[in-house]
């Protein structure tokens, strides 16, 4: 009997240290599971930054600094910000140990981004194209090379302040879209909203969530 628990001991132990990269110890990326319940408006960068942490601290991966993958653009004398800028140089795994991206370059060229592993902090899947509702407009504000529009459009909704009035950027976390193009299948720029409130965002397939990474 002793040698049988010892040996279920032992085995716990080996368990505890093998599925180490599968808990919020080892996750380095996810899609925030809820946004923040006003569309586009996150509090600005510094909100949404809050955000993704307090997402993660509850996924028991608050030791890490977490940062929204979001850009900003030029406005009153600051100057603009990519999304790519933010995030540290990985690499990022997902909530199962999955690996997104080594580094920047990669995270923007041959990435493991899909449905499959754009999972949430929770470990779950977000709901895609052909799902009932459809979610896979994920915020970022961002050309596909990762960096602020330039320009006088509004792709931001006002760097994340407004949740009326205006436009953001979106990708596709699912990889897939009306058409079989680039756009379309961009993780990060797929096409502007409609608006910047939480029904203008849902007509178009989201629901305001955004990409978080750890920047450590």
């Amino acid at each position: 009997m002793q040698r049988w628990i010892q040996r279920s001991l032992g085995l716990s132990v080996l368990c505890l240290a093998a599925c180490a990269t599968g808990s919020g110890d080892g996750m380095g990326f996810f899609v925030t599971s809820v946004g923040s319940g006003n569309g586009a408006d996150l509090g600005g960068l510094a909100g949404a930054d809050r955000h993704c942490q307090s997402l993660a601290a509850a996924a028991g991966a608050g030791q890490r600094s977490w940062r929204a993958y979001l850009s900003a653009t030029a406005a009153a004398g600051a100057p603009a910000v990519n999304a790519r800028d933010r995030i540290g140089r990985g690499p990022w795994r997902n909530a199962k140990g999955d690996v997104i991206a080594r580094d920047v370059e990669q995270l923007h060229g041959d990435n493991n981004l899909t449905k499959q592993t754009a999972l949430t902090e929770k470990g779950q899947q977000v709901l895609g194209r052909g799902d009932t509702p459809n979610m896979h407009d994920i915020l970022t504000g961002s050309s596909p090379d990762g960096r602020a529009v330039p320009g006088d459009a509004d792709t931001t909704c006002g760097n994340w302040t407004k949740s009326g009035d205006g436009a953001a950027i979106v990708g596709h976390h699912d990889r897939m879209g009306l058409r079989d193009d680039a756009p379309s299948k961009s993780w990060n720029s797929s096409h502007p909203t409609r608006a910047c409130g939480q029904e203008a965002l849902k007509s178009t397939g989201g629901n305001g969530y955004f990409y978080c990474f750890a920047a450590n």
